[in-house]
């Protein structure tokens, strides 16, 4: 039986996770950890998400994104994808390093977003792996981020949180985040914090939201029925104009041309450079930039791109910082 398509509509609020294929351990070091937490700002960089709340645990990840172009499926194939190709690089591994489909729950904003977010915050502790004292140390969650850093200087994905307000009334201040953390840890001393049915019913269903809410959602599905069911075809030409529009664009800020890239070899610097762009500008497949700049072996452009990105490929780096610099989206 074929797959229902996802929901998607510009704004959407979700609560993403997903395990690692077998339920294996995916985040059991700092470095994939590390490297997942990078993958995402990518994405939501690419995507222009929002994300609202993170964490990660060593078998799973739970996020709250919101969609401003209504982009949840593209999005999240490049992120899932990007970091298992990454971890069975470092790992030496093949095959999936995500279980089946993701789960992508539909989120009321205000109240039910709060609470999801409380939920997302609380994973560490309701698994033991930290006390509500040294939340806020736990590495790989946005609560530490939210506590510890200024709204100017997170990660711009992150932003504000309006969902703040639901608890304290007075938005953003250094008090609502106070008040956040007593919150929080009231909701820990709670007996049932470990099997709490509220808490586990966010990961269930497929919207988290009043009857009123839902009701709304079916309405406007009714009128969405030709969007919803766009597939593959209509999606792969709509990427295809797109990058090919964005190819251009590199070109000419290089000075180069597609019969250059014909002839120059498949590693060339600028090359790899102009590659590293489109991926981090686009959701741009490799397979995509092997056909129009003739670079060898899809996986080869991964290597390549990763080197450039370590510090590999000076010359490489220069082209990337280039049309970073000039090209703007």
């Amino acid at each position: 039986m074929a797959r229902k398509p996802r929901v998607e509509f510009p704004g959407a609020i979700y609560h993403v996770l997903n395990r690692g294929n077998y339920r294996q351990d995916l985040f059991e070091t700092a470095g994939a950890a590390q490297a997942f937490v990078d993958c995402l700002w990518e994405a939501c960089d690419q995507a222009k998400w929002k994300l609202h709340a993170y964490c990660l645990m060593k078998n799973h990840y739970h996020l709250a994104i919101e969609t401003p172009s209504g982009n949840l499926v593209e999005g999240v194939h490049w992120l899932q994808s990007t970091y298992g190709n990454r971890f069975n690089r470092f790992r030496g591994e093949r095959g999936r390093a995500f279980q089946g489909r993701y789960q992508a729950i539909i989120v009321q904003p205000g109240l039910r977003l709060f609470n999801l977010a409380c939920y997302i915050h609380l994973n560490p502790v309701r698994a033991g792996l930290v006390g509500m004292d040294r939340l806020s140390e736990f590495r790989w969650s946005s609560f530490r981020t939210f506590m510890k850093t200024k709204p100017e200087a997170r990660p711009k994905a992150l932003g504000t949180c309006e969902w703040l307000s639901q608890l304290s009334g007075s938005g953003e201040t250094p008090a609502g985040w106070s008040l956040y953390e007593r919150h929080l840890a009231e909701l820990a001393n709670r007996d049932d914090l470990r099997k709490n049915a509220e808490f586990d019913s966010m990961c269930h269903g497929w919207v988290l939201g009043s009857p009123e809410y839902r009701q709304e959602l079916v309405q406007n599905f009714e009128k969405q029925t030709i969007a919803k069911d766009w597939g593959g075809k209509e999606l792969a030409e709509i990427n295809d104009i797109r990058w090919e529009a964005q190819l251009r664009q590199g070109l000419g800020e290089l000075g180069k041309t597609r019969t250059e890239a014909t002839a120059s070899p498949k590693s060339a610097d600028w090359k790899v450079g102009l590659a590293r762009w489109l991926k981090s500008t686009t959701r741009v497949s490799n397979r995509w930039l092997t056909d129009r700049l003739q670079m060898g072996a899809p996986d080869g452009v991964s290597r390549y791109c990763s080197e450039c990105r370590q510090g590999g490929r000076p010359s490489a780096a220069r082209c990337f910082d280039r049309l970073t610099t000039n090209i703007r989206g």
